[in-house]
């Protein structure tokens, strides 16, 4: 298999996988979180090589998903509760994330605990970041905090973080898994593959 067509495999389920959970992005409340943040992260480690167009894609399928979403239900996209200034800092938010991705593939040599630690500390960095620009473009440039305040954004970032670092991690989690899979399944079929030429 070919680099680019893993990489449109990988893009291609990485739209699916937004376009199934980012639906219910308003709801908050649902059995599945946003896998959002998660996508961009893992698209900053796959699609390194396409990142030119690949995060602009998926950025405007993340707007689009939401423009879909809220007409749906009969309101303006401009006027909802959710769209201010504030929601374009989800930009700078998302691309945070894919920098994320971008910096621990540059760094990767291999699943291992060392890759483990990196993958830890460099999810929790970005998710912050992420949540930074998200969370702080709501609250500090939406009419939906009347007066706000540093302790109230404080405790409004924290209350927050938890939740959205649970919800990022356990699709990265999936993925690496997935990740860790692979190596071991090309790590054994090569030596196989070297046995039956030699058996010719």
């Amino acid at each position: 298999m070919n680099t680019n067509l893993q990489r449109a495999i990988v893009l291609s389920l990485l739209v699916l996988l937004m376009a199934a959970t980012r639906s219910h992005v308003f709801s908050h409340f649902t059995p599945v979180p946003d896998a959002s943040w998660a996508v961009f992260f893992i698209g900053g480690f796959y699609l390194r090589g396409w990142s030119r167009w690949a995060f602009p894609l998926l950025m405007v399928l993340a707007v689009g998903i939401d423009w879909a979403v809220i007409t749906g239900h009969g309101q303006s996209f401009w006027s909802h509760y959710c769209v201010s200034p504030g929601y374009w800092l989800l930009v700078p938010a998302h691309l945070a994330m894919w920098m994320g991705g971008l910096w621990l593939r540059s760094n990767y040599a291999g699943a291992g605990v060392p890759a483990l630690g990196r993958l830890a500390a460099s999810l929790v960095a970005t998710v912050a970041l992420c949540h930074l620009f998200a969370q702080g473009g709501f609250y500090w440039l939406s009419d939906a905090v009347a007066e706000p305040t540093f302790a109230g954004w404080a405790k409004n970032y924290g209350d927050w973080f938890g939740p959205y670092l649970q919800g990022a991690a356990m699709f990265v989690a999936v993925a690496a898994i997935a990740q860790l899979v692979g190596e071991q399944v090309a790590r054994h079929a090569g030596p196989l593959a070297h046995d039956r030429k030699t058996q010719h």
